[in-house]
C-alpha cells in the first residue's frame, strides 16, 4: 500500500507559496506560529459569510499584514469600500 501525502505540503514552493511570510528567534516562534492560527481562526470564524478560503499574514519587524482572499469583498469592507 501506498503512503498518503498532504497535496499542499508537496506543492508548496513549487506551484503554490506559503501561508505565512516572517522569520522568527527560537524563542518566539512557538508564540508567533500560535499567534497566526488565533488571527486565522477568528477572521475565518469572522469572515465566514464573505467567502474566504485563504488568509495570507506576513510579518514585519514592525507591522503585521494581513491578506484576505474572499468571495464576497463588499462584507469585508463594507459595501461603500
Amino acid at each position: 500500500m501506498g503512503q498518503k501525502v498532504n497535496p499542499h505540503g508537496l506543492r508548496v514552493g513549487v506551484i503554490k507559496n506559503w501561508d505565512s511570510r516572517w522569520f522568527a528567534d527560537d524563542k518566539v516562534f512557538g508564540d508567533t506560529l500560535v499567534s497566526d492560527y488565533n488571527v486565522r481562526k477568528y477572521l475565518k470564524k469572522q469572515l465566514q459569510e464573505a467567502g474566504v478560503p485563504k488568509i495570507e499574514i506576513e510579518r514585519d519587524s514592525h507591522r503585521v499584514r494581513v491578506f484576505v482572499h474572499c468571495a464576497k469583498p463588499g462584507m469585508v469592507i463594507g459595501q461603500k469600500g
